[in-house]
């Protein structure tokens, strides 16, 4: 296994590298998002593909990072096409632009930085594909990670399709979402995102807890970066100064795990 993790790096590195060129070239690196998804996809597809006789736990487990990761950046590309570059990159690499200095800054504060964590997030992925070369039935755990995984991807799709709908809207300019599913969480689609990865580790701890062990990094890690880090804290600051009534939306109503809205 660890030489179908250096296969997927030297695969990984070039790939990056050449969306690194793009950045430059165009002086925007808010796509990279949109890449986050379809690079983990392309890492699963790589380590299925270096298996003689893939197991059924590896079909599973390539669909499951296959169509979260595909629907993931065709939503976050078209996204970027629609809207342009994104504030949070804007105000990272402001400063760097202006020097003439965006090339390197895209490369050490985006790009190099997102490479790791975006390998070490798809070790459940990797990991849980790459020990399952031999046939064998899903076991239990196999099957609570599906079922946890379309919890996640309900969450998410429907909270992402619910929020553009909103959005299309002229009359719904400047106003909170709190409709549908935002009604019960204020990020339905960072809670998919979670429950989606935390049931594709649980299909890969189908292999053997030490396979669990050495992936549990990576929906950790997504975790907290959802909560705790570039996710849900850097949007509800902005959000806090762009949208009146925000607070109370926030007083309302659960920040991750959808609860019913608080009365107040």
């Amino acid at each position: 296994m660890v030489e179908g993790l250096i296969a997927n790096a030297v695969l990984l590195l070039p790939m990056m590298l050449g969306l690194w060129l793009v950045a430059t070239r165009i002086g925007d690196v808010s796509f990279v998002d949109a890449v986050w998804g379809g690079a983990m996809a392309v890492l699963a597809l790589a380590s299925w593909l270096q298996l003689g006789d893939p197991g059924a736990r590896a079909h599973l487990i390539l669909a499951m990072t296959g169509l979260w990761g595909v629907r993931l950046a065709i939503h976050l590309f078209v996204r970027w096409r629609a809207h342009g570059e994104d504030s949070r990159y804007a105000k990272m690499l402001g400063g760097a632009k202006d020097r003439g200095r965006f090339a390197s800054a895209a490369l050490t504060k985006v790009f190099a930085p997102q490479a790791v964590l975006l390998f070490l997030t798809c070790l459940p992925a990797q990991l849980g594909i790459l020990a399952s070369a031999e046939p064998a039935p899903l076991g239990p755990l196999a099957w609570a990670g599906l079922a946890l995984w379309g919890i996640g991807v309900f969450f998410e799709w429907v909270g992402d399709w619910q929020l553009a709908r909103f959005r299309a809207d002229p009359a719904n300019r400047d106003k909170v979402m709190d409709r549908g599913l935002w009604r019960y969480t204020r990020h339905p689609n960072y809670f998919g995102d979670a429950c989606a990865w935390w049931g594709i580790w649980l299909a890969a701890a189908d292999a053997g807890w030490g396979i669990a062990a050495w992936s549990a990094i990576g929906p950790l890690f997504l975790t907290f970066t959802l909560t705790r880090w570039s996710g849900k804290p850097l949007l509800e600051k902005g959000m806090a100064r762009r949208r009146p009534g925000y607070a109370e939306y926030v007083a309302r109503t659960s920040g991750f795990v959808p609860l019913p809205p608080r009365r107040g």
